[in-house]
Formats: structure tokens, sequence, C-alpha cells
């Protein structure tokens, strides 16, 4: 049996999201039960939600503080805002804090992600992302942190280096946000399977699900498994033996 490539599971999300960290909980879950999991492949794509927070803000202005300046709302509003969303985080199995997160511009967290991403390490960074904004309350605009970030994550600090430093990277980032554009992106998460079926939100984990199964269904159809009767001969194999 011959499994000739994997379906693909695009994810336009932005670290600074509550939705997107939920989505993906409701989408792991999904998956964890899906049969045909190891044929599905997930690729985070950079989304920036409000790409004029300034980049020196150095965590001295609360996520809550900035959205009543740039949105006009009075703290009570924010905090009235959050509260549901806090609720339904915590029924994914989430515990996030918005009086300790701080405004931060993610570019440049969105750099290293591109940069994790050519290392396997892309799912893993955007958990790390998400934990350090919503739970740890740290700065992800901060280069402390983002070395940090990168390095526990597996990468080394010459690779966030070149990450941050490196035009290529920014122009990835840059990218997947025109891409977002083209296909009519309005907000994160947003999730594209096998390019022909998209979930915008944090959608329950059960549309999570009809869609995997749906969309993996006519994949396979257009992707068989090949499958080859074999007549077995004297061979040498990878380990040196021949015989």
């Amino acid at each position: 049996m011959i499994e000739n490539n994997k379906m693909k599971i695009e994810v336009w999300s932005d670290v600074a999201c509550p939705f997107c960290y939920i989505g993906k909980r409701h989408y792991e879950s999904a998956i964890s039960k899906f049969a045909d999991a190891n044929n599905i492949e997930l690729e985070w794509k950079s989304f920036q939600l409000d790409p004029a927070i300034p980049e020196d803000l150095n965590g001295k202005q609360s996520v809550s503080a900035y959205l009543s300046a740039s949105k006009g709302m009075t703290l009570d509003q924010v905090a009235q805002m959050t509260v549901g969303v806090t609720e339904m985080a915590k029924n994914a199995g989430l515990s996030l804090d918005f009086e300790k997160a701080v405004a931060a511009n993610t570019f440049n967290a969105h750099r290293i992600i591109q940069k994790a991403k050519t290392k396997g390490l892309g799912d893993a960074i955007e958990e790390a992302f998400f934990k350090a904004h919503f739970v740890d309350g740290l700065d992800v605009a901060d280069k402390e942190v983002l070395m940090s970030i990168g390095e526990k994550t597996g990468l080394s600090k010459e690779e966030i280096n070149d990450a941050l430093s490196n035009d290529e990277y920014a122009y990835m980032v840059q990218q997947d946000i025109m891409e977002s554009r083209n296909i009519g992106v309005r907000g994160v998460p947003f999730f594209v399977f096998n390019r022909k079926y998209g979930i915008s939100g944090a959608q329950p984990v059960e549309v999570f699900t009809n869609t995997i199964e749906k969309s993996y269904t006519e994949w396979r159809k257009d992707n068989p498994v090949i499958t080859l009767e074999v007549n077995e001969g004297p061979a040498c194999t990878t380990d040196g033996v021949c015989d």
C-alpha cells in the first residue's frame, strides 16, 4: 500500500486572537477522533487582526486598555465583551486571562512562525505563542520573549535571528495575508479544507468533524491508496542486506 500525499487543511490565524486559540482546540478535538488523521496535514497561515498596533508598546498597555482606546469603548464594555469569550474558552479546556494579556504587534511573531514551519514546528510554536499571550501575559512583540519561545519550541538562536532579520520571512507573512484577502477572509480563525470547504470562526467541534469527514472522503476519491500485488525475489535492502 502506497500513500502518495496528504490532504491539506490551512488555517489563517493571529496569535492575539482568542477565537483562534479556541478554534485550535475544537479542531484538535475533532481530528483526534478521525481514523485517517495521519493522512491530513495542517498548515498555519499568518494573519494580523490589527497591524496598526505600535511596535514599541513594550508590554505597557493591556489588551483591555488598548481596545478601549482604539475602539472607543469603556473598560466595562471591554470586560463584558470578554466574559463570553472566557466562558467559551473554558468549555474548550482553556483558561484565558485577559487581565494579564498585553497589547502587542504580532508581525515578528509571525516571522518566527514562518521559520518554525520550515522545521516542522508550526503547530508547536502556535501553541506556545497562544499560551504566552493569553495565559502568561507575555509581550509577544518583545525580542527576549520571542527568543525564549522560539528556543523552547526547538529553534536555535541563529534561526530565530534569521527569521527576524531576513526579509524572506517578512515576505512569507505578507504573502499569507495577501492570499487571505484573495480568498475572502475577513476574520480569523479561517480554516480551508482541501481548497474546497471553509470554516470561519471557532465553530463547534461537530462542525469540524463533519467538514473533515466530508472533505477527506472527496479527497480520497481523487487520491486513492495505491495497492500493489508484489512478487518477491532476491533483492538488496537499505540496511545493507542482500539475499
